[in-house]
């Protein structure tokens, strides 16, 4: 029997970056069953202009209210959040209005995601300045959406591609604070959330790798003693768990064990030291998820690409990977290899 595809939420992103031109493009590129179990939440007016410089078009349902939302109506809709006109707007700059309709459009998907409306979100790459600028009082955009949904717990980024999944114990920190930031229980709980991601998105005892912080995982103490003293502790009590992990291992050999198919994901110490792998890997493919919230949430690992805006030479594989991955995550399956037809 064939899994119903979700109702998926299509948020527009920055206005300033290539987020109206991929969403335009990700629509075109959906199959048919895809494209009708879809709401875009964007301003109409963004929509038109990313057409215009996408060169297509695909025709959408226009609704004023949520109110309006028919999740079997067989076709694309838009719900047309009058937040921006692209006219008042610089391309290619960082802009409060922008971060502002981003903030609307995003904490709408996020309100209508926990009302059940849509079972998950996918949105455009977002500007952190011009969210700053526009008062968003908190780091970043996961922080947000887990104070909006009232989340608790541990919540973090992962980055996926072709299967590989990457998480991370600290993130947006400076590098001479994050050995500080490390405990048992921390990694513990980032071990702990890959293991619960990757089961939500299908994977059945998902096989994890944790980094070691330290070159040559500290050479048994003669360049650090962290891997000795907290990561190592940290993956057997995690084992408690009855999870699947390992390490820690030394970070230049680590990925190559995760893209050969020794495990599934790996846990990195820092930000850089998983994303520089990651991107490597496929700069343009990759899917980054805001994973330990209640609802499934990605977007494009890239960012803004305030350099390209306009010309019509954004990619929109990473815009496609990352749809699907919420739909596997809002279905419970294991999406390893993304579908680029």
């Amino acid at each position: 029997m064939t899994t119903p595809q979700p109702f998926i939420g299509i948020v527009q992103g920055d206005a300033c970056g290539i987020g109206p031109e991929l969403m335009s493009k990700l629509l075109q590129k959906l199959k048919a069953a895809e494209r009708n179990r879809v709401l875009v939440i964007s301003d109409q007016r963004i929509m038109t202009a990313g057409n215009a410089v996408a060169g297509q078009e695909t025709p959408c349902k226009r609704l004023n209210e949520p109110t309006e939302i028919d999740q079997e109506c067989g076709q694309p809709q838009l719900l047309d959040v009058r937040c921006l006109d692209p006219t008042s707007i610089v391309p290619g700059t960082v802009s409060v209005d922008a971060g502002r309709a981003v903030l609307k459009t995003f904490g709408l998907a996020i309100d209508l995601a926990q009302s059940g409306i849509i079972e998950g979100i996918c949105f455009m790459p977002f500007n952190k300045a011009a969210m700053h600028l526009a008062g968003i009082g908190v780091a970043d955009e996961l922080t947000w959406a887990k104070e909006r949904l009232g989340v608790a717990g541990r919540a973090s980024e992962f980055n996926v591609i072709d299967g590989m999944w990457n998480a991370r114990v600290t993130s947006h920190v400076p590098l001479k604070d994050v050995a500080e930031k490390l405990n048992i229980d921390s990694i513990v709980e980032a071990i702990a959330l890959a293991n619960q991601t990757l089961t939500r998105a299908g994977y059945k005892n998902p096989r994890i790798a944790v980094a070691a912080l330290n070159p040559h995982a500290g050479d048994g103490g003669a360049i650090g003693t962290e891997e000795i003293e907290i990561i190592a502790p940290a993956v057997e009590k995690a084992k408690l768990q009855n999870i699947k992990v390992d390490g820690p291992f030394p970070s230049d050999t680590l990925y190559i064990k995760v893209r050969d198919g020794q495990f599934d994901c790996a846990v990195s110490m820092y930000h850089d030291q998983g994303q520089i792998a990651i991107k490597l890997l496929g700069f343009d493919q990759g899917v980054s998820v805001l994973a330990g919230l209640p609802i499934p949430i990605a977007t494009p690992a890239h960012g803004t690409a305030f350099d390209i805006v306009g010309k019509n030479s954004a990619n929109v594989s990473a815009a496609l990977n990352a749809f699907r991955m919420v739909a596997a995550m809002a279905q419970g399956r294991n999406l390893a290899t993304p579908d680029r037809s």
